[in-house]
């Protein structure tokens, strides 16, 4: 199966480039089953990077270290795109149960989207490191993204409102001032990797948004209730301000589904 192979391989850039191909291979064929398969509970990994706790980690104080960590963040990305087509493939058209929620072949189109922009910000972001003469495994990185998996590994809801709908919608937000500093430096090149990257988080989280709504809509329930209930349950503290509205709207969410969760304390 072509998601249990993109999750056991452990070189990074045999992974972009595996996740390439099969989603060429999932576009050309339409036909093409959706398996169900027993998938690791952790993906394969290389020997470097070292992952650490992230409280232990240094803080980003230059671009080498920056591009570094957002590298580390755009593998697990693959790793997650791939994950939820695999890990909840029982839920797929051609296996659910008649009568049963199912979900369509646009949501793994949706996803396998996800996949290839995911590797290909990967490719972008390795390919700026080497111009800094450093590449993806130099640096420590933390292991506290795939957490966010482990939890909602039997969730299907779950696993959208946590991952598209909060981890890569804080993404949205931290993104721009990031784009700022470094056109502020000077470093336009970083700079349009990161817009590149930013722009197309957009449609990723808006994945997420399309099929929590859907899952919602069929069970007859109500998706702000829902949403602020499963980050409540799967998600520590509270969600990080300032908001970038804009993008989150182009997402999908609303600033009525978000902004409470910011002031909690529990």
């Amino acid at each position: 199966m072509m998601a249990k192979t993109v999750l056991e391989t452990a070189d990074p850039h045999e992974k972009a480039r595996l996740t390439g191909a099969f989603v060429a291979q999932w576009r050309a064929d339409p036909s093409m089953p959706i398996g169900n398969t027993a998938l690791p509970d952790t993906p394969s990994r290389p020997d470097k990077p070292v992952l650490k706790d992230p409280q232990a980690m240094p803080r980003r104080r230059n671009t080498k270290r920056l591009l570094h960590a957002l590298a580390h963040i755009e593998l697990n990305a693959i790793d997650l795109a791939w994950d939820v087509m695999a890990r909840f493939a029982a839920l797929s058209w051609q296996n659910a149960p008649e009568g049963g929620f199912a979900l369509p072949r646009a949501f793994y189109d949706d996803w396998c989207g996800v996949a290839a922009d995911e590797a290909k910000h990967f490719a972008l972001l390795s390919e700026r490191l080497a111009d800094f003469e450093s590449f993806y495994g130099a640096l420590p990185a933390h292991d506290g993204l795939w957490e966010a998996s482990r939890r909602t590994a039997h969730d299907f809801p779950a696993r959208l409102a946590i991952v598209p709908m909060v981890l890569e919608a804080r993404g949205l937000d931290v993104t721009p001032a990031m784009i700022d500093t470094m056109t502020a430096q000077g470093d336009t090149q970083t700079a349009a990797v990161l817009q590149t990257i930013h722009d197309e988080e957009i449609t990723h989280v808006r994945a997420g948004t399309v099929w929590f709504e859907s899952w919602c809509t069929w069970h007859g329930k109500d998706v702000q209730d829902t949403w602020q209930d499963l980050v409540r349950t799967y998600f520590n503290g509270p969600l990080k301000r300032p908001f970038n509205d804009d993008s989150r709207g182009k997402a999908g969410m609303l600033r009525d589904w978000y902004e409470p969760l910011a002031d909690r304390t529990a």
